[in-house]
């Protein structure tokens, strides 16, 4: 079964990340961010190795997001990032072909070991199994 694992993130995490520390989120040194570049490459690699990765990508920070809904009129309403009123957002994901629940749940847990700066959220990893056609609604 195809799971998505999504790794959530904040808008002030991004900036930790760049090196701006915040009440929110510790500066990141280029070392540990190169740690954490590597971990998740690791774990990458080692899903397309065991041939259960279909798709990974890391998304931009929230602030280069764009929201589009529809407004009473009808009218599609077009907002530009960041979202204060949302505090974690997919910061990236892998979408997987496992066996098992219990085995993306391994892989999840995995993720959340990743290195990080002294004082670094750590945001849950969420699965959800990818729908394999209308009749699993």
């Amino acid at each position: 079964m195809k799971y998505l694992v999504m790794v959530q993130g904040t808008q002030a995490d991004y900036e930790g990340m760049r090196g701006k520390a915040s009440a929110q989120a510790p500066a990141w040194s280029e070392q540990e961010l190169q740690a954490m570049y590597a971990y998740m490459g690791a774990i990458g690699d080692d899903l397309s190795e065991s041939g259960e990765l279909v798709d990974a990508q890391g998304l931009t920070d929230p602030a280069r997001a764009r929201q589009v809904s529809l407004g009473p009129d009808g009218k599609a309403v077009i907002t530009d990032g960041p979202y204060s009123e949302t505090k974690e957002l997919m910061a990236g994901y892998w979408v997987v072909d496992c066996a098992s629940l219990e085995r993306v749940t391994e892989i999840a847990e995995r993720v959340t070991r990743c290195p990080g700066p002294e004082g670094a959220t750590g945001h849950p990893v969420v699965i959800r199994p990818v729908q394999d056609g209308a009749g699993d609604l």
